[in-house]
């Protein structure tokens, strides 16, 4: 029995390593291709380890200013998370605690998440050109702040609703104001829920490419955007492709690591109240 156990506990093993494994060869590709020159990069068979590392392909991006969208991405993003977040959690809580605007607000805001990009985008971008807004960074972080919100009020609810009233109503019997209340108490509280929709919401601001190909043209490129234009009719740019797409991982990458135990808890929870 012990034996039959143990057995099925390897197989178990070894095809989750196998899967993990095919998972991440992707990953090794596109990194390794960074670090080969041209020859390497289109050789058959493949090459799977360069002769010598080098970082030319990466020199490249940084000469070039390439970089640059890196940078835009991060502001965008991390201003447009930052907004929805403030402005999101509070508006959750009137709805989690006072019922505002019925019992159905919620499900009305978060089916706008639903609506295609491209269903709005050229009617926005109409409006953007009327205000100046277009390659702007004031542009497209309120664009992501407001579709970003329903999301940030639907988890931010769930979160909210999961903490007891309870602590909410002895801290008002000891006279503490309702502000206070929301800061002192729920937002504590909710600490999990925060840093796990922060992150969702970053990931979800980084990674649009609707709006910001629309909506830009060279001031404020974001990443998914730079890295088209590496595709052409005549050739295709591979090591700049490989090596500004490992560039634009490691913002991401740092953020799920240090938020990787507020991410599963963020998975499983959240939205599974009415």
């Amino acid at each position: 029995m012990r034996a039959d156990k143990g057995t099925g506990l390897a197989i178990r093993y070894v095809v989750a390593i196998a899967i993990t494994l095919i998972f991440l060869f992707p990953i090794y590709w596109l990194a390794i291709i960074s670090f080969k020159t041209p020859n390497e990069i289109f050789a058959f068979p493949p090459i799977w380890w360069p002769e010598a590392i080098q970082f030319a392909n990466y020199r490249v991006l940084f000469k070039d200013g390439d970089v640059d969208a890196i940078w835009n991405s991060l502001v965008i993003a991390g201003v447009s998370t930052t907004v929805a977040m403030f402005f999101g959690t509070m508006c959750a809580y009137s709805i989690a605690r006072f019922r505002t605007g019925g019992n159905f607000l919620g499900e009305w805001i978060i089916s706008n998440r639903m609506i295609p990009p491209i269903a709005i985008v050229f009617p926005i971008f109409l409006l953007y050109v009327s205000l100046g807004w277009v390659d702007t960074y004031i542009g497209l972080i309120l664009l992501y702040t407001a579709f970003n919100l329903p999301y940030v009020i639907w988890m931010m609810r769930g979160y909210i609703l999961d903490i007891p009233i309870e602590l909410e109503e002895s801290a008002l019997v000891d006279g503490c104001s309702r502000w206070r209340v929301f800061v002192k108490v729920v937002l504590p509280m909710a600490r999990g829920g925060i840093f796990a929709t922060a992150v969702f919401t970053f990931i979800f601001a980084w990674n649009e490419f609707i709006f910001a190909l629309v909506l830009t043209r060279s001031n404020v490129t974001t990443f998914p955007v730079q890295v088209t234009h590496y595709f052409g009719v005549d050739s295709t740019f591979w090591a700049k492709i490989s090596a500004m797409s490992m560039l634009g991982m490691v913002p991401i990458f740092i953020v799920v690591a240090a938020m990787q135990k507020f991410i599963v808890r963020g998975i499983s929870l959240g939205a599974v109240k009415g």
